[in-house]
């Protein structure tokens, strides 16, 4: 059984409180809030009064989001990161998830690989400061100046900081980046979302596309999380779309639950053979 999680991106019309209802509903272990949906963070409500909320709903806050382009380091991006940070901490959230460039720049080789060490170095002390993980996720997207999962576990080992950061497997961006090895120890968290249009080429999909999982998924979702589970990642799998379509459903739970179901079963299957 997947432990099952949810992203705000999966419901941005509900508000904090129907969204950790709607993850309850759906039996999740968690959720992610995000910083870039219409109103602030919590929309006005104490970071820990929605802590108290997530725990009493038997929900773990498993991120916060995000500090973009955090590997385009500056005193502006260190406020930024500390800011959320601190947050985190009030909230009781476990990780703070960091987005990588994705503008076009610094993505020569050499440079992306010394301005991720710089943000990471910089990153540690404060997040050991607020007992947090930072969540690092690279995007598949050609203009990203992180696309490339190993570089971030060559990084973390070389800087010896696994125990401060983890990375995002994220189906999609996994496959716009050509797929490659996946590193399950360094995982700390799935974000799944299909592609079912036929019509965009992989570099061609974009963000829209994304769409809840079900049999015409072009991404390989379920080959993916089954491939991570068999060697052995155990953490939460937590949905993702960014499609109006999804965010404007009149019922996300039933929706959902179809999703999850088609991708236990699929996982299920995998396990058995």
């Amino acid at each position: 059984m997947l432990k099952r999680a949810l992203n705000h991106m999966a419901a941005p019309n509900l508000d904090w409180a129907a969204f950790l209802e709607l993850a309850a509903s759906l039996d999740c272990v968690g959720v992610e809030f995000r910083n870039d949906l219409e109103g602030d963070l919590f929309n006005g409500a104490a970071p820990e009064d929605v802590g108290a909320a997530a725990t009493s709903a038997g929900l773990r806050i498993l991120a916060l989001a995000e500090v973009k382009a955090f590997n385009d380091w500056s005193d502006d991006k260190r406020g930024e990161a500390a800011a959320l940070a601190k947050i985190a901490k009030t909230c009781g959230a476990e990780m703070v998830s960091l987005i990588a460039r994705n503008d076009g720049k610094g993505i020569g080789d050499g440079e992306r690989q010394a301005d991720l060490r710089v943000a990471l170095r910089e990153l540690g002390p404060l997040l050991e400061e607020h007992g947090l993980i930072g969540l690092i996720e690279p995007l598949g997207f050609e203009i990203c100046a992180l696309r490339d999962k190993g570089e971030v576990v060559d990084a973390i080992e070389d800087l010896g900081v696994k125990d401060r950061f983890r990375i995002v497997h994220d189906t999609f961006h996994h496959t716009l980046a050509g797929g490659g090895p996946i590193y399950p120890d360094y995982t700390g968290i799935v974000h799944v979302s299909g592609v079912v249009d036929p019509a965009p080429s992989v570099s061609e999909m974009r963000d829209p596309d994304r769409v809840l999982v079900d049999d015409e998924d072009r991404l390989g979702n379920v080959s993916q999380v089954s491939e991570l589970m068999a060697a052995g990642y155990n953490g939460p799998v937590s949905f993702e779309p960014f499609a109006v379509a999804v965010h404007d459903l009149k019922d996300p739970y039933a929706a959902y639950a179809r999703s999850f179901q088609f991708i236990e079963a699929g996982v299920g299957r995998a396990g058995a053979g």
